[in-house]
């Protein structure tokens, strides 16, 4: 029977809150997986983005999706060993997406000369598969009123096996329940529910915990159980990572990997295609 091992990582543009960056290559490799469902990559304004450079580094086909537009500020001299700044003067540092107008945070600093320099750059989503993609697509979610980013989600179909029917992996990062992400779990459904029925793994930064989730999307199981953010405090209190299942896919073993150089964890499964 068809084998694979799927995983899904959060890698927050490949810096800590500090914007000081982590071997992102590095960090998926210790992920080992056939297909590997990256949220928040970073695609910068000038040269390889996250995602194509673990690709040809590891061996990695690939696919990627952009959401919005953004920038990863340089660090400040004395940045603390802690994760990332307090939550006064986080605007300021790391990953950011663009906002239609500065916080009062960024107005102050500008004012005083000490707003840190960034890199410009896409904020994005991937999949990477060690499998042939013999047939890709992407849906369009939208953008909700609230939220910064207009979602999406990436639809490939691998061929794990010749001669056997393709597995279908979809990626995706999903806004806030608070912003209305109901509305963009529906038209995904819908979506899915409308393409060829085949094994299928669905996965990703879905913002919201398991059970409702499911509820949202019936039909789809999940694979991982264990809570994956944030890793800043000393442990993590909600799992908004997951690794979702239908038809005849069944679940071997499924984790959560203690990389945590993000502020999300790696969620892993291995998978048998019935």
């Amino acid at each position: 029977m068809p084998r694979l091992v799927v995983a899904s990582f959060n890698v927050h543009g490949g810096v800590d809150g500090w914007g000081r960056p982590f071997d992102v290559v590095d960090a998926c490799r210790r992920v080992e997986a056939d297909v590997l469902m990256l949220q928040e990559c970073w695609r910068p304004d000038s040269g390889d983005s996250i995602a194509q450079r673990v690709a040809d580094q590891l061996g990695y086909e690939t696919i990627e999706l952009p959401f919005a537009r953004g920038r990863i500020a340089a660090p400040p001299e004395g940045a603390g060993d802690r994760w990332g700044p307090r939550m006064v003067s986080r605007s300021l540092f790391g990953l950011r997406l663009d906002r239609p107008r500065s916080t009062s945070t960024e107005r102050r600093a500008k004012a005083r000369g000490r707003f840190p320099k960034a890199q410009r750059g896409t904020w994005t989503i991937a999949v990477l598969s060690k499998f042939p993609i013999i047939g890709s697509q992407t849906i369009d979610l939208g953008k909700l009123p609230t939220d910064l980013a207009r979602r999406g989600a990436i639809v490939a179909d691998l061929e794990v096996e010749a001669g056997t029917a393709p597995v279908r992996v979809v990626c995706t990062h999903l806004a806030h329940l608070s912003q209305g992400s109901p509305r963009h779990i529906a038209m995904l459904r819908r979506t899915l529910n409308a393409m060829t029925p085949v094994p299928s793994v669905l996965a990703g930064d879905m913002n919201l915990w398991g059970p409702p989730l499911v509820l949202l999307l019936p039909g789809w199981s999940r694979a991982v159980r264990g809570r994956t953010w944030p890793t800043w405090w000393r442990f993590p209190v909600a799992q908004p990572d997951h690794i979702l299942v239908r038809g005849s896919v069944r679940v071997e073993a499924g984790e959560v990997l203690p990389i945590t150089d993000s502020d999300h964890q790696p969620v892993r499964a291995s998978l048998v295609i019935d």
